[in-house]
């Protein structure tokens, strides 16, 4: 793979978490029904630019999510034409074919706006996220440099940020708590795939103990996960109450993989293979 690719996955990756939390923000903004419901054009000049900062708003979400679909496409086929390990492009290509239903859910979030459908949106582009970040992460154990611990590391400062931010617990969940919420889990979320796709490739003295670790990572990963998909519809006594204990449930296991992490781990050169098929 070459040091181009792995520039592209990585770019892709962030780019696909900065759209999401730039949809988090529009939403919870209310700039999601401006425009004046229509889509794809908006309500200043000429439909193609907008009348006001809310409009802006949802305006430049729809920017980026163009840019993020043409940079996805783009590293997708790029990917192919390097006959990269299969794994890597067909995560990419997984997150290729999921596009055009997000455009579609994209669409209804503004002329339907009901909350099934604003699921529904935030469920795909989790999915796209987690298929670009699988494919971002076996792009860098090819290169034989993944850093499991740093991954963990990373994850360890991410939960205790987000029990803090959980919502409407300890903050005003707003929209600007919401996207840094959304910032910071997405964030986690992400080491912890990374982790737990290095883990699984390990091999060697301590492959017991990446073992162990990995059934510690994957959990914790689809327990952040649901977090930031339920996150934004969390009302009431009782839902407040049981997402503040799933962080915490998040939490444990962060820390717990910490304290593997801590008791030792082998050089990642030593240990992650170069699978390419």
């Amino acid at each position: 793979m070459t040091p181009r690719l792995r520039r592209l996955l990585a770019g892709a990756a962030a780019m696909t978490g900065i759209l999401m939390v730039l949809g988090v923000y529009t939403a919870a903004s209310g700039a999601g029904l401006t425009c004046d419901g229509r889509w794809p054009f908006c309500d200043g000049f000429l439909g193609l630019f907008p009348a006001n900062w809310g409009s802006f708003i949802e305006w430049f979400h729809r920017l980026v999510a163009m840019l993020t679909g043409f940079l996805i496409l783009g590293t997708t086929v790029k990917a192919w034409r390097e006959g990269v390990a299969a794994r890597v492009r067909w995560a990419l290509v997984v997150a290729t074919a999921i596009l055009p239903f997000q455009i579609v859910l994209g669409a209804l979030t503004v002329t339907e706006y009901e909350w099934v459908i604003l699921t529904a949106h935030y469920v795909v582009a989790t999915s796209i996220f987690t298929a670009v970040v699988a494919a971002a992460a076996w792009g860098l154990s090819e290169r034989g440099i993944p850093r499991v611990a740093d991954a963990i590391r990373v994850a360890l400062v991410g939960a205790p940020i987000m029990l803090i931010l959980a919502p409407h617990a300890f903050v005003s969940f707003g929209p600007l708590t919401q996207a840094t919420y959304y910032v910071v889990g997405l964030t986690t979320y992400a080491a912890l795939v990374a982790a737990t796709l290095w883990a699984n490739a390990a091999h060697g003295s301590r492959a017991d103990v990446y073992g162990r670790l990995r059934l510690v990572t994957a959990p914790a990963s689809v327990v952040v996960v649901t977090l930031l998909i339920v996150g934004r519809q969390v009302y009431g006594p009782a839902l407040q109450l049981a997402h503040l204990g799933g962080t915490v449930v998040a939490l444990v296991l962060v820390v717990a993989a910490a304290f593997l992490v801590r008791g030792g781990l082998p050089r990642p050169r030593d240990t992650i293979t170069n699978d390419a098929d």
